[in-house]
């Protein structure tokens, strides 16, 4: 069933929305920043121009046939290849999924089109919307999310704060941490001011913990990460490190994907084609396999395979490596 999918992937485990039926509404990295940190890679396609980037009756078309096959999750979450705003139709999505299914819907976005009234109201319609935000200047801002050169964080700021004086819903915001770039005490209390003005209902900080852009995005330590929380008001949750799964289907993913991994090394982008799977859901299963030292990063070339076996760190390989392109 999955790879009958277009546009739906998973349900799969997700940190704050438990089960999540993803929904993505962009090609592959098609985004208006190219964030140093982005687990899928760096932007191929950075752009401004809102459009129906995939056609919406399909979308709405397989929600339907998803829900007829007994779909459950806990949340239908629009995230995926890109920034999903830049749909001109990702609010009625929001609406259709809301209505047909019964369940809350996400909206995870980077917030850069928040300026704009029209994204702002078109997200009233979401549950839950996570907004992002890694910088305190515009200096910052083009170093660690590498902007369109259209956007401005002042003016993205500001939307923010229009859509929380609109917004009905739970605001979340997302401050994403690179050691040595953003992870300064001094320069996390100018994000955190810039957070405050925005009154969000729930803070969460994050970090490369899955192989990002960039192989110069570390992580921040856990230890370190939980002492920058309290410089945020109200206090930030650390939510990088991604939970021991007690899902069958998780750990069944897990297994089928090491089994594989043992036979011979594969790129991301194999595991996806092999398995049916979203490239987010890769993601997510080769992440935690890294981490627990199951699989190393090895860089070929332009790609990076991953190998099953402990190899010397394989852990932080696998955090700063190189990703295929």
């Amino acid at each position: 069933m999955t790879n009958a999918r277009k546009h739906l992937f998973g349900p799969v485990p997700s940190r704050r929305f438990g089960r999540s039926l993803g929904v993505d509404l962009t090609p592959f990295k098609t985004c208006t920043l190219d964030c140093i940190f982005c687990q899928l890679g760096r932007t191929t396609n950075r752009t401004l121009a809102r459009q129906e980037y995939v056609p919406t009756a399909e979308v709405e078309a397989e929600i339907d046939a998803w829900l007829k096959d007994g779909g459950k999750a806990d949340y239908i979450t629009l995230a995926g290849s890109g920034e999903p705003t830049l749909h001109s139709r990702f609010g009625e999505v929001i609406r259709y999924a809301r209505e047909r299914a019964g369940m809350p819907v996400a909206l995870l976005s980077n917030g850069t089109l928040f300026a704009l009234p029209e994204v702002r109201e078109a997200a009233q319609a979401a549950s839950v919307v996570k907004l992002s935000l890694s910088a305190w200047d515009q200096d910052s801002f083009e170093h660690v999310n590498r902007p369109h050169p259209g956007l401005n964080l002042a003016r993205m700021v500001e939307g923010y704060r229009a859509f929380r004086r609109e917004f009905q819903g739970k605001l979340w915001m997302e401050v994403f941490l690179i050691g040595g770039t953003n992870s300064v005490p001094r320069d996390v209390e100018r994000i955190a001011a810039l957070v405050e003005s925005i009154a969000p209902d729930e803070i969460h900080l994050n970090t490369a913990v899955r192989p990002p852009a960039e192989e110069f995005a570390f992580p921040v330590p856990r230890r370190e990460m939980e002492a920058l929380a309290g410089l945020f008001t109200p206090a930030a949750k650390a939510i990088a490190e991604f939970p021991s799964d007690k899902s069958a289907d998780v750990a069944a993913n897990e297994g089928t994907i090491l089994a594989m991994l043992r036979r011979r090394p594969c790129t991301a982008q194999q595991i996806a084609g092999v398995f049916g799977m979203h490239p987010n859901e890769v993601s997510k299963y080769v992440g935690k396999l890294l981490r627990t030292g199951k699989v190393r990063a090895q860089t070929t070339g332009p790609d990076v395979y991953y190998v099953a076996g402990c190899g010397r760190d394989a852990s932080r390989e696998g955090s700063t490596g190189k990703r295929e392109r």
